[in-house]
């Protein structure tokens, strides 16, 4: 492996084209550098010259995340490897040593919980470590959840009663675990070193998803100890065996190949990536992992995919031989061959289309979509964090003042026509839905900047009264429109005539999320999946969902109204007497003849004109001619008297 590091720090964009012509045409891990000389991002290639170059190649259109990154790089260094599974290795070691801001990397940096089984021991003893050594030990591992592996192995210990103590030491009288049956007693001379070995055996077993054979196993032993006439032994293994039997009772097979196999399924938003892991051994769920990746959203899921299956399975201590994926990932040879030299015989990296494998996808990806929700749920009702994003909102944004009441328009329209505006408020990064508000815009024509400049107009010419409940009475800390920076300068030409220029007023573009500010050209760029961008995006979405079920309410109103008006002998009062009757225009069209008829005051002509409206009568079929009404089938004659 060789090393180049041209020691260049601060140099302009066009020189690092240069850098990158002298790139070798080999495998390699590359590493784009800031100003400080900071690692910005770490990335691994085939090719180092081709790989690098296509950043900087104008027809290839990067996400906004590497796009930032290629704007503050000042520097490339790289570091040639011999192939590109070394490469893949590289990388990950990098990425954990570095933590790149714009590399996507497992959220938590602290070290997982593994299960070491110390079979090098006299009698292997049972513990939970937080790191895998080369020491001969058995570990399983890692998992996310400590707190319910802990509650999992205190279950297991009455089943499988293996030592607790850090040492095997001669005592003068048995322990508390050796007293309530939690452990088999060797410090005492109470078990064969042979026999305990099995115990291990069976719990090493179980660990590995193998249920079926443990109980297999007790089972045998139960018999063999009863026809030896060991009573004693046999009761134990068979309490032992009914332990485990209640413990496992829920599992089910749920595969038809019994074969080992992971299913890796990903869900992404625009702020941050969750991974979901089901372990399948022996066509069981033996149990599941959820991860959280910084720096993945929405449209990077290929990448997403690859940085966690290196990342993972790097510190995995069991890798089964196929593992199904909810989507591609990059360099999926490459990740394959250096799987497979990890585990020591060939491992398969599937992305099923059909069949059990997409069933068992589809499953993983589910579980995924609601523990993504479930952490968003979380970020969004903490107050402590909450407060953390609007003081970078506010840092980010230059604002003089700290945010805490944002509100936030968006605009919806048909063509112009029944267009409304949404008002929403958040105050201290929650919803506040006792103030929002939202108006039937009188603009004419599609003219979204007119249409917004109406709504700011008509909320800051109501902001001067005296009663502090109504919502409009509290002034913003900061105005968001959902748009760009021509949305954003009708609103602030508002704000000036008002006398509110101090206002600070941000479009936020859906497409990149960018943020624009009336003054300036360049827009303002959070940074992917920071808490502040979350915010603007929940305030965003929000406006836009309370504005567009406003439109269509009035749209569907109207329609209905249309169609009301057109029916003879209905009019504006029996209009209104038949929506106050059954609650809703849906629930007119669906009604019945004799439902309609029930309406007091509704004269039967009218009622039948409003069923058959809508629910027209069914066309009438074609009469059959005289001659064949009344015929038998193929019972028609020929001219000369003969059948056909």
């Amino acid at each position: 492996m060789t090393e180049h590091d041209d020691g260049q720090r601060s140099q302009a964009p066009s020189q690092l084209l240069d850098q990158v012509a002298l790139l070798p045409d080999q495998p390699g891990v590359y590493l784009f550098r800031g100003a400080g000389g900071e690692v910005l991002y770490v990335g691994k290639a085939q090719s180092l010259r081709t790989r690098v170059r296509s950043y900087f190649q104008a027809a290839r259109t990067l996400e906004h995340r590497k796009e930032s990154m290629v704007e503050q790089a000042s520097s490339i260094d790289y570091i040639a490897t011999a192939s590109a599974v070394e490469a893949l290795i590289l990388e990950a070691n990098l990425i954990k040593k570095h933590h790149p801001r714009y590399n996507i990397r497992l959220r938590d940096d602290k070290q997982y919980p593994y299960v070491r089984v110390g079979l090098n021991d006299e009698y292997p003893s049972v513990t939970l470590v937080r790191r895998r050594e080369a020491d001969g030990a058995r570990y399983f591992g890692p998992y996310t959840q400590s707190h319910a592996l802990r509650e999992t192995l205190r279950t297991l210990r009455r089943i499988f009663p293996y030592r607790s103590c850090p040492r095997v030491v001669p005592r003068d009288r048995p322990c508390l675990n050796r007293f309530i049956g939690r452990c088999l007693g060797p410090c005492q001379g109470d078990v064969e070193q042979a026999r305990y070995g099995e115990m291990i055996d069976s719990l090493i077993l179980f660990m590995s998803g193998r249920d079926d054979q443990v109980r297999g196993q007790l089972r045998q032993r139960m018999e063999d100890a009863a026809g030896e006439l060991a009573f004693e032994r046999a009761a134990a293994y068979r309490d032992q065996l009914r332990l485990l039997e209640a413990f496992i009772g829920g599992q089910q097979t749920v595969t038809t190949d019994l074969s080992d196999r992971d299913v890796v399924a990903l869900a992404a938003d625009p702020v941050q990536a969750c991974a979901q892991v089901f372990y399948f051994r022996g066509g069981r769920l033996v149990g599941r992992d959820v991860f959280y990746l910084r720096g993945a959203a929405t449209g990077a899921e290929q990448e997403a995919m690859s940085a966690f299956l290196s990342q993972y399975y790097s510190v995995a201590a069991d890798i089964p031989g196929e593992i199904l994926l909810s989507h591609r990932c990059e360099d999926q040879q490459v990740l394959e061959q250096w799987l497979s030299q990890l585990r020591g015989k060939r491992v398969k990296l599937r992305t099923p289309q059909r069949g059990e494998g997409l069933r068992l996808v589809r499953l993983a990806s589910d579980n995924a979509e609601l523990a993504l929700r479930e952490k968003r749920a979380q970020r969004d009702l903490d107050p402590a964090t909450l407060r953390d994003d609007l003081v970078i909102l506010q840092d980010l944004l230059g604002l003089d003042e700290y945010p805490h009441r944002i509100e936030c328009y968006d605009i919806s329209n048909t063509s112009g026509q029944q267009a409304v505006a949404s008002m929403v408020v958040f105050e201290g990064g929650q919803a506040k839905r006792a103030d929002y508000r939202r108006f039937r815009l009188r603009t004419p024509g599609p003219d979204d900047y007119g249409m917004m400049a109406e709504a700011i107009e008509r909320r800051l010419r109501r902001s001067g009264g005296d009663d502090q409940a109504d919502s409009f009475a509290v002034l913003p800390d900061l105005i968001i429109v959902d748009g760009g920076r021509g949305q954003a300068r009708a609103a602030a030409a508002v704000l000036a005539r008002e006398g509110m220029g101090q206002l600070p007023v941000f479009g936020l573009a859906k497409e990149h999320e960018l943020l624009y500010s009336p003054e300036d050209e360049l827009p303002v760029a959070l940074p992917v999946g920071s808490g502040a961008l979350h915010v603007l995006m929940r305030l965003r979405d929000e406006a836009h969902r309370f504005a567009v079920s406003y439109h269509r309410k009035l749209r569907a109103k109207k329609s209905l109204r249309s169609v009301l008006d057109d029916i003879p002998g209905v009019g504006a009062r029996r209009r209104t007497t038949l929506l106050r009757h059954f609650g809703s225009g849906r629930a007119v069209a669906a009604a019945t003849l004799e439902q309609l008829l029930a309406v007091p005051g509704l004269p039967r002509t009218v009622a039948e004109a409003i069923h058959d409206r809508f629910h027209p009568p069914a066309p009438a079929q074609d009469p059959l001619p005289d001659d064949c009404r009344n015929a038998a089938p193929n019972e028609h004659k020929r001219e000369d008297g003969s059948k056909p």
